[in-house]
C-alpha cells in the first residue's frame, strides 16, 4: 500500500492544476459576458461514420461557448444626427448653451417617462478634461446634476485630490441624460436617441483627452463592446482625441480594494499628464 502514495500524490496535483485551469478560464469567460454553452449539432449519421478517428461513445459532444449579454449592448450604436430631426449646429462647432437648448424637455425615447430631471452635465465649458459616464443614478436625478451621488463624491475625490485640480475645471456628462429605471445599462435605442447631444458637447467643449468612466461609455465611443478590466489604462482614440478608458467608480466602491484604487489612480494620472504634455 505504501507503494500508492507517489501516485496518489499525482493524481491529487494533477486535480489541483485542473481546478486552477478551470478556475482561470471561468474568469475569463465572464469577463467576456459568456454565461452559457450551446451544443453544437450532432453530424448525420453518414458523416459521423466517415469521419476518421471515430468519438468514443463515452465523450461528451463538442460546445462552444455562446456570448449572452448580461445587459442590452451598446456598442455598434450608428450615431444617432438625424433622430428627431437633424441638428441645428451640423456642421460647425456648437456651443453647449445651445446644445441643451436643443435637447429641451426632452420626449425622445421611454427614459422621460420616469425621470425627474435632465441631467445634461456639469463643470467648464472649455474644459481640456472631459469625463463620461454611463448614466444618472437616484441622486443625480432628483439634483439635476450628474455624479454627485456616492460615485460621484468619490470621482470627485480622484480629481481633487488624486490629479490636484478643482472639480470645476472639467466637463462630466454621462451618455444618456435621463435615469434608467433601477440604474440598469441603457438600452441601445436610449443611447441612440441621446448619442447627437453627448456629440454635441463633445464638439462644443473640444478637450485636449476624454475620461471614459465604465464599459458601456467606452464600447459606445469606441464603436465596439469592451471589456473594461482589460482595456483600462490603454491609450484610445475617439475622432483624434485621445481616449482613456478607466473603471467607473461605482464599480470601485463595490470592489474597493488596493489594487482597483490604484489603477483608477494611475489612468487619471496618465489623463491629467496627456493634457499637460
Amino acid at each position: 500500500m505504501a507503494g500508492d502514495a507517489p501516485e496518489t500524490s499525482d493524481i491529487l496535483a494533477e486535480v489541483r492544476d485542473l481546478a486552477a485551469s478551470a478556475a482561470a478560464l471561468v474568469r475569463e469567460l465572464a469577463e467576456e459576458d459568456v454565461v452559457a454553452f450551446e451544443r453544437l449539432p450532432d453530424l448525420p449519421a453518414a458523416e459521423a461514420r466517415s469521419s476518421a478517428p471515430p468519438v468514443p461513445a463515452a465523450t461528451p459532444a463538442p460546445t462552444r461557448p455562446t456570448k449572452v449579454a448580461k445587459s442590452p449592448p451598446t456598442a455598434a450604436i450608428t450615431p444617432a444626427a438625424t433622430i428627431g430631426g437633424p441638428v441645428p449646429w451640423a456642421g460647425r462647432r456648437p456651443e453647449l448653451a445651445e446644445v441643451e437648448a436643443h435637447l429641451g424637455d426632452c420626449q425622445r425615447c421611454g427614459l422621460c417617462e420616469g425621470r425627474s430631471k435632465i441631467v445634461f452635465g456639469n463643470g467648464n465649458p472649455s474644459a481640456d478634461l472631459l469625463f463620461i459616464g454611463e448614466g444618472p443614478g437616484a441622486e443625480e436625478d432628483t439634483r439635476g446634476l450628474p455624479f454627485v451621488g456616492r460615485a460621484g463624491e468619490l470621482l470627485t475625490q480622484m480629481i481633487e485630490k488624486g490629479i490636484g485640480i478643482p472639480r470645476s475645471e472639467v466637463y462630466i456628462c454621462n451618455i444618456v441624460k435621463c435615469r434608467p429605471p433601477r440604474n440598469r445599462t441603457p438600452l441601445p435605442p436610449e443611447v441612440a436617441a441621446c448619442r447627437p447631444f453627448l456629440d454635441g458637447q463633445i464638439e462644443a467643449i473640444q478637450p485636449k483627452v476624454i475620461v471614459t468612466l465604465g464599459k458601456p461609455a467606452a464600447s459606445l465611443l469606441l464603436d465596439r463592446e469592451i471589456a473594461i478590466t482589460r482595456l483600462r489604462g490603454t491609450w484610445q482614440d475617439y475622432r483624434g482625441i485621445p481616449l482613456m478608458p478607466t473603471l467607473h467608480p461605482a464599480y470601485v466602491l463595490r470592489q474597493y480594494t488596493p489594487e482597483n484604487r490604484r489603477a483608477v489612480w494611475e489612468d487619471l494620472k496618465a489623463a491629467w499628464d496627456r493634457v499637460q504634455a
